[in-house]
């Protein structure tokens, strides 16, 4: 697997987020401080193999600018992961979308970890801690589906209501290319500071379970410089950051420049954010509210910042949001 292979340690990951991590914000973050990996958001395979994969299939849209990228897929059935992950793994999903040969993803990675309601529910993501047979079938099935052609990962939690290290130990003995560990239980949510000591326990399982799965470490990482220093401390091979981005664009920079920057020079950058959201989705394939989540970002830091996000957020489309940040 070169494109594993050629990545230097410790590297860097921006996470998967739902109706964040899309192709707008990814070349975004790629303008200020390109991380070493991306994400897609994350998608429902049960999804894409219906009548609804017009709907989804935008979640996967790929570009020149977010190389290397993941597709990140979630969900129940077997089959369709199966297939999923061949359309992915032969090119054929990215010539749907409209890429030439040569364009795709770098791999495949499972969502097992993500704790929201309606997912657990359904029994799919982090439920997944609780049906290993389920979990199993679905590597196995994703596998089929790659055939050896992209590498396969997996993203998840420590456990269930309380640290289960049985757990990642149970996925590091399905021969994964990268297992990503994000710091809290599914009970935790994102309430309490993320575990780094148990995300070392499982570092060192990996040396003793599957010494070449790649292990990368997830949660409250406001920095590339914290980064740096928890690989160090536990060894791991990658750092995954998150809502890190939602306080720094520049989170993966060696040197960010956000806290310098001018009121003018953050509301420019978040007018380059909305030109190209409105030039992206040009036939209203996402909500203009989906851009309110980005509010707190941009217009943070400075003199009146609270009611200009205030102003921003009741616009009903980008052509009305552009006016209010010329």
């Amino acid at each position: 697997m070169k494109f594993w292979d050629s990545l230097e340690k410790p590297f860097f990951v921006l996470a998967p987020m739902d109706d964040v991590t899309d192709v707008v914000f990814r070349q975004i973050v790629s303008e200020c401080a390109k991380p070493d990996i991306f994400f897609t958001e994350f998608v429902n395979v049960d999804g894409l193999q219906s009548p609804g994969r017009p709907r989804l299939i935008k979640k996967l849209f790929l570009s020149q600018y977010d190389k290397p990228l993941i597709a990140q897929l979630w969900g129940k059935n077997p089959d369709n992961f199966t297939k999923t992950a061949e359309q992915i793994a032969d090119g054929s999903l990215a010539k749907e979308l409209g890429f030439p040969a040569g364009i795709n993803y770098a791999g495949v990675d499972l969502n097992m970890g993500c704790p929201q309601k309606n997912e657990v529910t359904a029994g799919t993501c982090s439920a997944l801690i609780n049906d290993r047979p389920l979990a199993s079938d679905i590597i196995s099935a994703t596998k089929a589906g790659l055939n050896g052609r992209l590498p396969i990962s997996v993203k998840t939690r420590l456990g269930w209501n309380e640290v289960d290290l049985s757990w990642p130990e149970f996925l590091l003995k399905h021969d994964l290319n990268m297992l990503t560990i994000h710091g809290r239980t599914r009970k935790e949510m994102s309430k309490v500071p993320a575990h780094w000591d148990q995300i070392g326990e499982v570092k060192k399982i990996r040396d003793k379970v599957a010494p070449t799965t790649l292990i990368v470490g997830n949660g409250d990482v406001m920095s590339r410089q914290q980064g740096l220093e928890l690989a160090k401390k536990y060894q791991l091979d990658g750092i995954m950051i998150g809502r890190g981005i939602f306080h720094d664009p520049f989170v993966f920079s060696e040197d960010s420049i956000w806290k310098e920057m001018t009121k003018e020079e953050k509301i420019a950058l978040y007018r380059t954010h909305v030109e190209l959201f409105k030039n992206t989705w040009k036939n209203n394939e996402r909500p203009v509210y989906t851009l309110n989540k980005f509010c707190k970002i941009y217009i943070n830091g400075f003199d009146a910042a609270k009611e200009l996000r205030e102003e921003l957020m009741k616009s009903s489309s980008a052509e009305a949001l552009l006016r209010s940040l010329s």
